[in-house]
């Protein structure tokens, strides 16, 4: 019996042992006749023998069809690409990688609230900080002492709020000489 590459068709020709039972089954509870069995027993053999012709053929095609991929260099690519295709595809759809990507992914989502419950929190504790007596007290005395040092330098001494008491510090601080602040208090900002 010859060698045979397996190729698209995997199953093997009939052997003898297969054909000595089809040749076994009792035929004569049909309504053939032995001319008709005969005709059909030649017909079948035809096919039989047609059918082991073409995977001969097949497999001679699938083996030149091997070797051109393989002078093209193709093949290795292919197979490559298949390979790590495939392997990706079974890593994606391994039940390790779907518990490890709903894990991760419900620590992004738990991670996500974290943070936007700290910012919410420090938002919160930065107001309650600023609304607190000890804020408004240091408050107060920034602005009495800008108030007394724009006095002192020629100002007029009305203090705004908060910003504005921040605002005319810096603007008086950018000043670059002194004799620039001896203006008209008209043309000062309060």
């Amino acid at each position: 019996m010859e060698t045979r590459q397996q190729g698209f068709l995997d199953s093997e020709p009939l052997r003898e042992a297969d054909e000595d039972m089809a040749s076994e089954v009792n035929l004569n509870n049909s309504i053939m006749t032995e001319a008709e069995r005969e005709e059909i027993q030649q017909e079948l053999a035809k096919l039989e023998e047609e059918i082991s012709t073409l995977k001969q053929v097949l497999s001679s095609k699938e083996k030149q069809h091997a070797e051109l991929k393989q002078k093209l260099g193709a093949a290795s690519l292919y197979e490559l690409r298949n390979n790590l295709s495939r392997g990706w595809h079974d890593m994606q759809t391994s039940t390790a990688y779907k518990k490890t990507s709903e894990t991760l992914s419900t620590a992004g989502q738990k991670t996500s609230a974290a943070f936007s419950t700290l910012g919410s929190a420090i938002t919160r504790k930065f107001g309650d900080m600023r609304n607190s007596p000890s804020f408004k007290s240091f408050e107060e005395k920034v602005e009495t002492t800008v108030s007394t040092i724009k006095t002192k330098v020629g100002g007029t001494g009305t203090a705004g709020s908060f910003e504005e008491v921040l605002s005319s510090a810096a603007n008086a601080s950018s000043q670059d000489t002194p004799s620039n602040n001896l203006t008209d208090s008209s043309e000062k900002p309060c």
